[in-house]
């Protein structure tokens, strides 16, 4: 991957790691190492020292960004002589596959919990609305699942918009990670949070536009604050073919697992299986529809040899 431009024309401010953990100023550490274990994925070895030095000034700025996006929505309701309800805060979890976005998210949400304007902080993936396995098979996408076209794009706005209008209870569908589909008939529900984060592959990628002209919303329109998620490529497949070799020995035994016919490959076979679904799908996902939707982060975070977040740059107000 290219790295991002470092000029004066740059829409960025760069810190290295260090620099960036200074500016968790006073900021107390809440979350546990016990904690950092329920959330963290599998291999996406963060500790409590990536959280300390990267995550909780994040929590910070991004507390004092959703304090004053309150303020300016109560502000605005006293000049139109409105109460409406509140509308959430939304922040945009994108990046590759393997890259550690459900980490992220799930431990950004620990954090802003603990912030005493962000009592109630949800998380939603976008996996849930993608199209169930019957209709990608039937439409022969199978091979395109997380590519754009897999996902019910209208439904996932609907969503969102619905959210953004401050409306209690709006339902989305989930998915499984073992089935590898949406279930049918189970949803989750979304109550008026005072943060939401979705975290997806597609969440910075903008819609097909319409052929008449008309005005739509892209996802990431109704985002306050986006995060990307970035590494080279190489890091990335070797992150995605370590965890697939992990796996094989672990959730793909499993006899309801989609992947099950891979835990009996042999070793070799399992890496070349690994490597083909890299090269085959993810990779040209990532090149094609992914990293060119990293400009339009607010925020990334860039991962080295290690998993460590090396580099933060914050989009200059």
């Amino acid at each position: 991957m290219d790295q991002l431009v470092k000029s004066p024309v740059s829409p960025y401010s760069v810190f290295t790691r260090s620099e960036w953990a200074k500016l968790r100023a006073d900021t107390p550490m809440t979350l546990t190492a016990a904690e950092l274990d329920r959330l963290r994925a599998l291999n996406d070895p963060v500790s409590l020292t990536d959280v300390e030095e990267i995550y909780l000034p994040l929590s910070r700025l991004l507390s004092l960004y959703v304090a004053a996006t309150q303020g300016l929505h109560r502000a605005t309701q006293r000049f139109l002589g409105t109460s409406d309800g509140k509308v959430p805060y939304l922040i945009g979890v994108a990046g590759s596959v393997a890259v550690g976005k459900s980490t992220t998210a799930r431990v950004l949400r620990q954090l802003l919990t603990r912030w005493p304007n962000t009592p109630k902080v949800d998380l939603i993936t976008t996996d849930g609305f993608l199209f169930p396995n019957a209709f990608l098979r039937e439409h022969g996408l199978m091979e395109r699942k997380g590519f754009p076209e897999s996902y019910d794009t209208q439904r996932l706005l609907r969503f969102l918009a619905d959210i953004k209008a401050g409306q209690g209870k709006v339902t989305a569908p989930v998915y499984s990670h073992l089935v590898y589909d949406v279930v049918p008939g189970e949803i989750v529900t979304v109550d008026q949070p005072d943060i939401l984060i979705v975290e997806g592959l597609n969440v910075l990628q903008p819609a097909r536009l319409p052929r008449d002209g008309k005005a739509i919303p892209f996802t990431s329109d109704f985002f306050d604050f986006a995060i990307y998620l970035d590494a080279e490529v190489p890091l990335l497949r070797r992150w995605y073919v370590e965890r697939f070799m992990t796996l094989r020995e672990t959730a793909f035994r499993n006899p309801l697992s989609f992947f099950r016919k891979y835990a009996d490959l042999t070793e070799a076979e399992a890496l070349e299986t690994a490597l083909g679904l890299w090269s085959r799908i993810n990779q040209p996902n990532l090149i094609e529809n992914i990293l060119p939707t990293r400009p339009r982060a607010d925020l990334i975070l860039r991962k080295g040899d290690s998993h460590d977040i090396e580099q933060v740059s914050l989009r200059k107000l």
